[in-house]
């Protein structure tokens, strides 16, 4: 490593990874490295070792919990209990149930009220792009992701603004601590009072479905269900709204011609959805952002990683792997290949194929009415969250109709 630099790594954008990923790959895959505020942290950064990791219980999410456990300031870290903080059995039982009501059936059942969504978000924002350009985040990306978590959730849309405020306030690492506790139990309070509401009165929403869901007499009890609640808000709302505002940044930065071919070829956007998922560098750590612990020496790439130190799986390095993505800082719209966006192994997102709906409608839709669309400033003029848990634009202003950059 270069002297003076450490974890978090400098120069990571949502265009890739801090460079140090790329030497890391062909020099030292698993490498230990200083972290800010003290000790050190490993990194594994090759596509096999990180699937590797992912799969290997030995590397513990919950252990990073214990009062003798690495700290990173300045990372996120979910709070304890939740289901992306959890090891087998407890995490076995609560993915169990949290899987009956995340069923393919009810997912794409949501198919159409998205795709409402997307029209009239779009309609909308249109209306606005007649004299001035759009900010595509405030207007669309985030309320379309946002909305659809809370309806996903059952909370009633006057309440929707409330949320938004509040999951930013939770999520953002570089914050004021006290707003951050003060956002987390204004959450905790109103997902509680709702959990009470669906357990009293269930509703046709997948919050009701968790509290329905049962494994013989087990059933998820309120501070569970609060619990995936926030996941449901942070991953589903704030990850697909960063994630469908980068890949616009994208195209229309990066690849206008693909923009308009994908106007005019709807069909092949789920594809384009897949090698954006893999390209864009979503989280500004470039890694999971969720430290793993090792219990016992545990040997990864050829090299032995001590009993309770502490491992980030960089997935962004993983889908740039050389090994297994051909030229892998391109985009290549055909090109296939399993990215780990979504993870892998028992902490793989169970959202995944809602975002996947979602990214998949918005771009069809974007692309087919706004084939003009451009960027109304410079790319390097877009203004960036300094800190957060992804790599968050402040603004989004695009002209719709084609007189921008």
């Amino acid at each position: 490593m270069a002297t003076g630099d450490e974890f978090p790594l400098p120069g990571s954008t949502y265009r890739g990874p801090a460079p140090h990923f790329a030497r890391f790959r062909a020099e030292q895959p698993v490498v230990r490295v200083p972290a800010t505020g003290g000790g050190h942290a490993w990194l594994v950064t090759r596509y096999d070792d990180v699937r590797a990791v992912l799969n290997d219980v030995r590397f513990s999410r919950a252990a990073s919990y214990a009062p003798d456990a690495p700290r990173f300031p300045g990372l996120f870290q979910a709070p304890p209990g939740m289901i992306i903080s959890l090891d087998p059995p407890d995490h076995t039982r609560l993915r169990t149930l949290v899987a009956q009501a995340f069923s393919v059936e009810r997912i794409e059942g949501m198919r159409p009220r998205v795709a409402q969504l997307v029209d009239e978000l779009l309609d909308r924002a249109d209306s606005e792009a007649v004299t001035a350009p759009v900010d595509l985040l405030g207007r669309f990306t985030f309320p379309l992701a946002l909305t659809v978590i809370a309806e996903l959730l059952g909370v009633p849309s006057e309440d929707q603004e409330r949320f938004s405020v509040w999951i930013r306030q939770f999520a953002a690492v570089d914050g004021p601590e006290d707003e951050a506790i003060a956002a987390r139990e204004q959450l905790g309070e109103y997902m509680a009072g709702l959990v009470v509401g669906k357990t009293a009165e269930p509703g046709d929403d997948v919050l009701s479905a968790l509290v329905r869901a049962r494994i013989g007499e087990d059933r998820l009890d309120v501070g569970e269900l609060i619990g995936l609640g926030y996941t449901l808000l942070g991953a589903g709302g704030d990850s697909t709204a960063c994630q469908l505002a980068s890949s616009v940044v994208t195209l229309l930065a990066r690849e206008r011609d693909t923009w308009v071919r994908l106007g005019e070829h709807p069909e092949e956007v789920p594809a384009a959805v897949e090698e954006l998922l893999r390209w864009v560098n979503l989280p500004t750590n470039d890694t999971s952002g969720l430290p793993r612990i090792t219990v016992e020496d545990v040997e990864i790439g050829g090299v032995t990683i001590p009993a309770g130190d502490a491992v980030f799986v960089s997935i962004t390095s993983a889908n740039r792997d050389e090994a297994v993505f051909g030229s892998p800082d391109e985009l290549d719209f055909a090109r296939g290949g399993e990215h780990l966006a979504f993870g892998h192994g028992i902490h793989q997102c169970l959202g995944a194929p809602l975002a996947r709906i979602e990214l998949v409608l918005a771009l069809r839709e974007l692309t087919r009415r706004f084939p003009a669309a451009r960027l109304a400033v410079a790319e390097q003029e877009l203004r960036w969250q300094p800190a957060d848990m992804n790599h968050r634009l402040l603004e989004l202003p695009i002209d719709l109709h084609g007189k921008g950059f």
